[in-house]
């Protein structure tokens, strides 16, 4: 495999891999803009390769993950104007080694599918995704690799304006780990209820979905506040930030063939 495009784009980020074979050579986090048009995407995009020796050029393919109906086909005008490629977008029909379980097959984010892609053909089943990412999502991956379904929680980030845009004195605090759990003043009550809170969270779901799942589940957790919400809990076993973006590389590969 040559070099690859990796696109996931979500309700507040969008994260764009550059993989050169099997290895992530670039990555980059960019905001979502539901008003942008392709024009200032693609520029957006070509000005990110000025920092790395490769060139817009030398894409051989392009795999696209959307939660954003309208970017989607932002993203798939990108592809063909300015890479002169024809992407996969991943959505019912295209192959990902992964047989959804869900009532409605067709409710589960992309970027579920290619996290539960990913994790099975990295770390085997059953296992547990935890996404911090714009929610707070939990994926069940069966023993033989089966997506079962999860839990939606609020994410973090969620909560934390939550807090500062419904109460009159609550103030926006950085999501940061406070001294101590027990806080003093009001920014670090908040951190604390915010990070050793979530954590709480997932120990809980985690052990709940153990219930489920067995004694042998693998958690993997990946998304923006992973490793801020990993320190605080041993629930979680592993963090790999890049999840999604492996697990798009593998559903283009399984696609290619």
């Amino acid at each position: 495999m040559g070099k690859l495009l990796a696109i996931d784009i979500g309700n507040t980020k969008i994260v764009i891999g550059l993989w050169d074979g099997e290895t992530l050579v670039s990555h980059w986090c960019i905001s979502t803009q539901h008003h942008r048009t392709a024009d200032e995407y693609a520029v957006l995009i070509l000005s990110l390769f000025s920092q790395t020796p490769y060139s817009p050029r030398e894409i051989e393919g392009v795999v696209i993950s959307s939660v954003v109906p309208p970017l989607t086909s932002t993203f798939e005008e990108i592809s063909q104007r300015y890479f002169q490629l024809t992407p996969l977008v991943v959505r019912a029909g295209v192959k990902t080694g992964v047989r959804i379980r869900y009532d409605n097959p067709r409710e589960v984010g992309a970027d579920r599918v290619a996290n539960a892609a990913a994790a099975f053909r990295l770390y085997g089943g059953p296992a547990c995704v935890v996404d911090f990412s714009t929610a707070t999502i939990f994926d069940a991956i069966s023993r033989e690799g089966d997506y079962l379904g999860g839990a939606i929680a609020p994410g973090i980030a969620i909560a934390a304006e939550a807090l500062f845009l419904h109460t009159a004195k609550l103030p926006r605090v950085e999501l940061e780990r406070p001294p101590k759990v027990i806080g003093t003043n009001t920014t670090h009550s908040i951190q604390s209820g915010l990070i050793f809170g979530y954590a709480g969270l997932v120990e809980g779901m985690v052990a709940r979905f153990r219930e489920e799942l067995g004694p042998d589940m693998k958690v993997i957790a990946t998304g923006a506040f992973a490793n801020l919400i990993a320190r605080e809990t041993k629930a979680i076993q592993i963090v790999d930030p890049w999840l999604t973006l492996k697990g798009l590389r593998i559903i283009y590969e399984l696609n290619r063939k």
